[in-house]
C-alpha cells in the first residue's frame, strides 16, 4: 500500500519549529491511530521548519498569516500535486487536522460516493467526500496528544439507513447517516438537473438546504475548489474562543510541563549511565 507523506511548515514566525513539531506528532497519531484504520491509508506527517525543506514527494500543509479568503484549504501545485493552506490563528491545529485528514482520504477533490439524498424527491445523488465538513466545528473536535484536531466521519457516513452500533463519525458526534451538525456543511451533485446542491447549519436551530447551480471548472479547478468558493462561511468555523480557548490553553501548559518533567529525567538518566560507562 502506497504511503502518503504530509509536510507540516510555517512561513509566519508566530508558529515556532517546536509548536510545528508538537502538532505534527499530534496529526501523525491521529492519522495512525484513528484515521487508517477506518479509511485503510497509510500516511506520515512529518514537520519541516522551511518550506524549501520539504522533500519531494510530500504533499505540504502550510501555515501562513496571510489573508487566504476563498484560497484556505485543498489545491495542487503546477504538477497536479495537493498542497494545503492553513490561515494562522487560535484554532489553527484544528484547521490543520481537518485538512490533513480531507487530503488523505481525498488528495483531488473529486472523490464522489453515492448515496440517498436528503431532500424530497431527489432519489440517489453523488456526495462529495469531504469527511470532516459534517462536524468540522469546534464543539466535535477532540484531542490528540493534547492537541484539538478535527472530528471525520466515516465510510458508513453514506449508508442508506441508521443501524445500532455503527460508528458515523469518529468521535460518535454524528449519530446517523449524512447528519450535519451545526457549524458543518454537506455536498452534492444531483444528476438530473446537473444542479450540485448543500445541507449547511451554519445558523439557527436546524439544518438548511440551498440549490448552488451548475459548476463550470476552470482549469487547474477540482470540485472541491468550486464549492469551497460557494460555501464562505466555512471560513468562521474552527475557531477557538471563549471557555473552549481557555481550555485548550490550559491543556497545552499541562502537557508541556509534563513533557518538561520527562525530558528533565531522561536528561538526568542519560548523564547517569555515560557516566558509568567511563568507569
Amino acid at each position: 500500500m502506497l504511503i502518503r507523506q504530509i509536510a507540516l511548515t510555517s512561513e509566519t514566525k508566530k508558529v515556532s519549529l517546536s509548536e510545528l513539531s508538537k502538532v505534527a506528532a499530534a496529526l501523525q497519531k491521529q492519522t495512525t491511530r484513528d484515521l487508517v484504520p477506518i479509511w485503510e491509508i497509510k500516511a506520515t506527517v512529518d514537520a519541516f521548519a522551511k518550506l524549501n525543506e520539504v522533500p519531494i514527494g510530500y504533499w505540504p500543509i502550510v501555515v501562513t498569516e496571510e489573508d487566504l479568503g476563498d484560497a484556505a484549504g485543498i489545491h495542487e501545485d503546477k504538477d497536479g500535486q495537493p498542497f494545503s493552506l492553513v490561515k494562522y490563528g487560535n484554532g489553527w491545529s484544528l484547521t490543520a487536522s481537518h485538512e490533513c485528514l480531507e487530503m488523505l482520504v481525498d488528495p483531488f477533490g473529486n472523490r464522489l460516493v453515492s448515496g440517498p439524498s436528503g431532500m424530497k424527491g431527489q432519489g440517489r445523488v453523488r456526495f462529495l467526500v469531504e469527511i470532516c465538513d459534517p462536524s468540522e466545528d469546534t464543539p466535535y473536535a477532540y484531542r490528540s496528544n493534547g492537541i484539538l484536531v478535527s472530528d471525520f466521519y466515516t465510510p458508513d457516513y453514506f449508508d442508506p439507513v441508521t443501524s445500532p452500533n455503527i460508528r458515523y463519525s469518529f468521535s460518535g458526534a454524528i449519530k446517523h447517516p449524512r447528519q450535519v451538525l451545526k457549524g458543518g456543511y454537506l455536498s452534492w451533485h444531483e444528476p438530473k438537473s446537473d444542479h450540485w446542491f448543500q445541507e449547511t447549519f451554519f445558523s439557527g436551530n436546524k439544518s438548511r438546504f440551498r440549490d448552488l447551480g451548475k459548476f463550470t471548472a476552470q482549469a487547474g479547478q477540482n470540485l472541491r475548489s468550486l464549492v469551497y468558493k460557494r460555501t464562505p462561511e466555512r471560513l468562521a468555523v474552527r475557531q477557538i474562543k471563549g471557555k473552549d480557548l481557555q481550555l485548550v490553553k490550559a491543556t497545552l501548559k499541562a502537557n508541556n510541563e509534563a513533557s518538561e518533567n520527562l525530558a528533565s529525567h531522561l536528561s538526568e538518566r542519560v548523564r547517569e549511565v555515560i557516566t558509568e560507562a567511563k568507569k
